[in-house]
């Protein structure tokens, strides 16, 4: 980030301090919310802190549907008295664009989304570690006379750091403040992009455990799955674009006052009943992800159900429960959900791909992934991005990269298609 003319050692050295100490706050607000989420998971479930469990885990039918009616009465009330008598809350993009966001309306956002999250809603934890970080380097950078460029740039790596910290995704950390809160991939972004993810993540290590989020087994490829990722990737686009066409009117509707009261749990419960039979659906989505990532053909499934219909079952479910989720007021991200969905989809259609085509083996891991990074990259709107996040939370290998840049370039093709038609219809 030089200032032409005034890039002098003191200048640089300020402004490598003042990277480090945004790096430092991603890490923090990382360790916050999982430390939030692993003790609001210890008094729901009895879970012991460490490693990724969620609601989805927990054995009793009762137990999670309890805690997804007790989740939509305790998070309803606070975000309407939120709502009510505190600041408005100031998304990361327009904390990015320079507008301050307030402390305690921010933590206390953050920290019902948590709530939310930890007791099973079905929505992502990313949003929170987001907001936090964002705040915390709107903290550091604010009497550290930068201009409003590098200001800017670094507030979004601050937010994406968190989200780095949060998942240990460095590199997905940082891609996602390039790619998508800064639109810009240069030297001025990439820098303090990578610095202030590298440093999060280093900082978050201390509290949280390092371990794969999906432990999935080996994917190799075959001519059957380069075939279908060609043929399924403009199908995930188009289930892609629909999700979130989806997921964003219903959000513009979300109920408003004393409504949300009512709306909020009602959803809540409605969730909790189908978790019941469906715990998959539940959390932030690893629980269908590693479902849907461990599946094969020779599986028996719930109630008689094969592995192709469970799967694409299930990614319609959740594609159902989060929306509803967001439709009722609930704030949260769509990030690990679109994962859970693109997987569930992409095994699903896999498995009967394979009937037709059959490969090496009968695992659905390599159908999965290679859907769960199309279906993202279209709900991000960002290709380079979903697909490393998707890589680093299975610590898969390149061999499955080129069926992924397959399918990923259909799907954001498709993307970008409908979204040029839809802004030459509203022209």
């Amino acid at each position: 980030m030089p200032r032409t003319g005034h890039a002098t050692p003191v200048w640089a050295l300020k402004l490598a301090v003042v990277t480090a100490l945004v790096g430092v706050a991603g890490g923090i607000a990382g360790i916050s919310v999982w430390l939030a989420l692993q003790l609001i998971q210890f008094v729901a479930f009895g879970y012991g802190f460490g490693g990724h469990r969620e609601a989805a885990d927990a054995s009793s039918g009762w137990n999670r549907f309890l805690a997804l009616a007790a989740a939509g009465v305790l998070t309803g009330f606070a975000w309407w008295a939120l709502r009510r008598w505190g600041r408005p809350i100031v998304s990361v993009p327009a904390a990015v664009d320079g507008k301050r966001m307030p402390a305690l309306a921010t933590l206390a956002n953050a920290g019902i989304q948590i709530l939310a999250v930890g007791l099973g809603a079905s929505i992502g934890k990313e949003v929170a570690p987001r907001e936090v970080g964002a705040w915390l380097s709107q903290l550091v950078t604010r009497r550290a006379g930068l201009t409003a460029r590098e200001t800017k740039i670094l507030v979004a790596c601050g937010a994406a750091a968190g989200l780095a910290a949060v998942y240990d995704v460095p590199l997905g950390g940082a891609l996602f403040a390039v790619e998508v809160l800064l639109g810009e991939i240069s030297f001025a972004t990439a820098l303090p992009a990578f610095a202030t993810s590298a440093v999060a993540a280093l900082v978050a290590r201390l509290a949280i455990p390092d371990e794969v989020l999906y432990h999935v087994p080996a994917m190799p490829m075959s001519p059957s799955l380069l075939v279908w990722a060609v043929v399924v990737g403009p199908v995930l686009g188009l289930a892609g674009v629909g999700f979130i066409t989806l997921t964003n009117g219903l959000q513009k509707q979300a109920p408003k006052g004393w409504h949300l009261l009512v709306v909020l749990p009602l959803v809540f419960a409605m969730v909790g009943l189908i978790a019941v039979p469906f715990p998959e659906i539940l959390g932030n989505g690893r629980a269908l992800g590693l479902v849907a990532m461990n599946s094969s053909l020779d599986d028996s499934s719930l109630a008689g159900l094969s592995p192709i219909v469970l799967l694409l079952l299930l990614g319609v479910i959740r594609t159902i429960t989060t929306s509803a989720t967001i439709g009722a007021g609930a704030v949260g991200g769509t990030l690990t959900p679109s994962i859970a969905i693109g997987s569930a989809i992409g095994g699903g259609l896999g498995g009967a791909w394979l009937l037709l085509w059959p490969a090496d083996g009968s695992s659905l891991a390599a159908f999965a992934f290679v859907g769960a990074a199309a279906f993202l990259a279209t709900t991000m709107r960002a290709p380079f991005t979903a697909l490393v996040l998707v890589v680093e939370f299975t610590q898969q290998g390149t061999e499955i990269l080129i069926p992924s840049l397959l399918a990923v370039s259909g799907a954001v093709a498709v993307g970008y298609v409908l979204s040029r038609r839809r802004s030459a219809q509203m022209a």
